[in-house]
């Protein structure tokens, strides 16, 4: 049974729409279970009914035109029970019904299914039996995981309006839906990440010409080298050079004697090459799957990558680098940086992934950049997104596949009234960042990513805010010596001297873990990381703070800040570090100083020893992201729980009011370095709140700023002591948003003006 559905499971993801895939349900079910009857009944909530999309046994003219009302016979039953039903006997049932038009016969034996995405009934997959039949618990298991697997067609069908086709014509607007990664609106065309063949779908296959197979091999495996070198060269003037070492890894991993040998060998075993391509790919995936550490593991999918990546090129001889259109919105399962460096930046105009969340590597890259984006889209089907024309709606967090002509008029309206708000939002460029009672709010940025270069206008942001120090130790296979740190961060300082630039110390561990330094634990997020780490390995500490001190000689704009901190003696142990790196240079005959040292406040020990930390460091910044998960025991990056993360919680609020409040105890300034301080509906309240200064994403800094300038910080504190008493997120951002649209900056949360 198991291998039947393995079976079904296949051929029906490969089927091109759901008709075909319905059809090949009920054909094959009937086979698998043996019975007279099945069916699919695709519910219609316009039309209250469930209506006849599919069936083997039953009149095929009744398709698409037997409808029976919603509540009603056996088949109403399963939907409004949402469970399984049973009947070994259905028409001594009370429920049952005879629906004559589809030419069945009395049948006695019933099992209905329900078709559930979301909690939501969907349809119904129903098997019958002339005789009396009580199906068994393997066929009731068997019907109710195929009717999991057709969840997600018939919602991606909802979407596209193919759904339409087989049930009553609606005009409701279909979507797929996501969390909004990035805010914004773009009309564009879907391309694939990779583009790339689908290598499990490879059949076996005898070889015809072996020696033919191994040459082709070969030359496949040459150009995926040339094209990862071509692309790190194209992109060597755009990104820093360490991150470049991300596709060195890469080639290693491709030059790799055992690959290219053992899939020869299987050649001249009699393998095709794309099969034996398989084969080798599976067996060392299999390895890196069955380990330990999260970021082994991960090196897995890198590996079936390159296994595609040979497998396009075995399948094309001529292929070139792919063309992208100049309205490419990146489309895939998990969209990678590496993958959205390969896109131009001119043709780029939104991102889809079916995985991940707003506060996700991606979704802030692509909010640095200015692009729209939609994640965490669980029913995005990745293979029939290509070239397929495509709406998204970062505000909302919605997909419209193959929108129709109002729609796309609609979003056409809605894109253009963006635009003139961008414009209308550029007119603050170089304009102070105070409120319309003179109160000065520096706006910085945060900075560290992959495919953030220095060619975007920074003259008006007050320096950075929040530079992530872990990129360049997270592409390397070891630790970068003292030398290679020094060039790094003297390229930043002095690109923004006399600007500060806070210089945040390694933040490895949780999600971010290094290919040479690995952890493995259970819930790593509460685990070793941070300056956890940097504490039980003082050498790395110590060669990064001697590489920060040594690149701010005669720049005096650095300043350093301790991530993760818990309690008070965590940063007594690092302040000593410091200063015994910065004596040490001393005695060596460097002319450095001391900088500013300063705390990120992250968990909530932090926010109640905010007093006793205030009194140690220099300044004070909150990591809204971290910070929010912690307080709501909220893991962001998990799909299942994404709606219950939201940083506008009064929790959230009131731990940032705490933080203030104790923080100005010492006349210490306090800063907000997380994704909240990007969030214009955020922007007053924290002005409210009194915090000095924001860090953010270079794509929010005009639209922050134009926030800044539209209030009075009276105005700001009026409204931040009435979300403070609110009770839940929702409320929060239902009242900022009637704040905002009064002052005519609705535009700035959602689509249009």
């Amino acid at each position: 049974m198991l291998e039947t559905l393995h079976r079904i499971v296949k051929e029906v993801n490969a089927a091109p729409d759901l008709e075909k895939a319905l059809s090949l349900i009920v054909t094959l079910v009937k086979q698998a279970i043996d019975c007279d009857v099945c069916s699919v009944y695709l519910t219609d909530p316009d039309a209250r009914a469930h209506v006849l999309a599919a069936t083997d046994g039953l009149r095929q003219e009744a398709v698409g035109k037997v409808a029976l009302p919603l509540g009603r016979g056996l088949v109403g039953l399963v939907a409004e029970r949402a469970e399984p039903l049973n009947i070994s006997d259905a028409p001594s049932h009370p429920r049952y019904l005879r629906i004559t038009e589809t030419g069945e016969t009395q049948y006695r034996g019933f099992l209905g299914v329900p078709i559930i995405q979301n909690r939501k009934v969907l349809g119904v997959l129903v098997v019958r039996q002339q005789a009396k039949r009580a199906f068994i618990d393997d066929e009731v298991t068997f019907l109710f995981t195929l009717a999991a697997q057709l969840a997600g067609a018939i919602t991606y069908a909802q979407a596209s309006g193919e759904l339409d086709v087989l049930t009553t014509p609606s005009r409701v607007a279909r979507y797929l839906e996501g969390r909004p990664g990035s805010t914004g609106v773009s009309i564009g065309h879907g391309v694939v990440a990779y583009r790339l063949a689908d290598l499990d779908a490879v059949p076996d296959r005898a070889a015809e010409d072996v020696e033919a197979e191994c040459e082709s091999f070969r030359a496949a495996v040459a150009a995926v080298e040339d094209d990862l070198r071509a692309l790190k060269q194209r992109l060597s003037g755009e990104i820093p050079a360490e991150d470049n070492a991300l596709f060195d890894a890469l080639l290693l991993m491709l030059g790799g004697d055992s690959l290219v040998t053992e899939t020869v060998d299987l050649i001249r075993q009699g393998q095709w090459a794309p099969g034996a391509l398989r084969q080798s790919i599976d067996v060392h995936a299999q390895v890196f799957e069955g380990m330990e550490d999260v970021y082994l593991r991960e090196r897995a999918s890198d590996i079936r990558d390159l296994g595609r990546r040979i497998l396009t090129h075995l399948q094309s001889d001529n292929q070139g680098e792919i063309d992208y259109p100049s309205d490419t919105i990146l489309v895939g399962e998990e969209v990678s940086a590496v993958q959205l460096a390969e896109v131009p930046p001119q043709c780029l105009v939104g991102v889809v992934s079916s995985t991940g969340s707003s506060s996700s590597h991606v979704a802030i890259l692509a909010r640095a950049m200015g692009v729209p984006a939609v994640m965490g889209v669980t029913d995005l089907p990745v293979s029939r997104m290509e070239n397929r024309e495509l709406i998204i709606d970062g505000y909302r967090g919605r997909v419209y596949p193959s929108p129709t002509p109002s729609v796309r008029s609609e979003y056409e309206r809605l894109a253009e009234e963006e635009r003139e708000l961008t414009a209308e939002a550029e007119s603050v460029r170089g304009l102070p960042a105070e409120s319309t009672d003179g109160v000065a709010f520096p706006l910085h940025l945060n900075t560290g990513l992959i495919n953030e270069t220095g060619s975007t206008n920074h003259e008006d942001c007050a320096g950075i805010g929040l530079y992530r120090t872990e990129l360049p130790f997270m592409v390397r296979d070891r630790f970068p010596a003292e030398s290679v740190q020094v060039m790094n961060y003297r390229r930043v300082l002095e690109a923004f001297s006399p600007r500060p630039v806070i210089l945040r110390t390694l933040d490895i561990g949780g999600d971010k873990p290094l290919p040479y330094f690995p952890i493995a634990e259970q819930n790593p997020f509460l685990g070793w990381r941070g300056v956890r780490i940097s504490l039980a390995h003082p050498e790395i500490f110590l060669t990064q703070v001697r590489a920060m001190l040594r690149a701010a000689v005669d720049l005096d704009n650095l300043q350093i800040m301790l991530p993760m901190i818990s309690g008070v003696a965590e940063v007594d142990e690092l302040k000593m570090l410091i200063k015994r790196a910065h004596d040490e240079l001393l005695e060596e005959g460097y002319a450095v100083s001391m900088p500013n040292i300063g705390v990120m406040i992250e968990v909530p020990s932090a926010v109640y020893m905010i007093e006793e930390l205030a009194r140690r460091v220099d300044f004070v910044s909150v990591g809204t992201n971290d910070l929010t998960q912690y307080l709501l025991a909220v893991d962001r990056n998990n799909s299942r729980v994404a709606d219950l993360y939201d940083d506008l919680h009064p929790a959230v609020l009131r731990a940032l009011e705490q933080v203030v409040r104790g923080a100005r105890t010492f006349h210490r300034p306090v800063g907000v370095c997380g994704e909240l301080a990007g969030n214009p509906l955020a922007t007053v309240l924290l002005m409210g709140l009194g915090v000095d200064s924001l860090s953010m994403s270079a794509g929010s800094l005009m639209k922050v700023k134009w926030v800044v300038r539209s209030f009075s910080v009276s105005r700001a504190r009026h409204l931040v002591h009435a979300a403070l008493r609110m009770e839940d997120a929702q409320q929060v951002r239902r009242f900022m948003e009637g704040a905002l649209e009064d002052m005519g900056l609705g535009g700035l949360f959602r689509p249009g003006r």
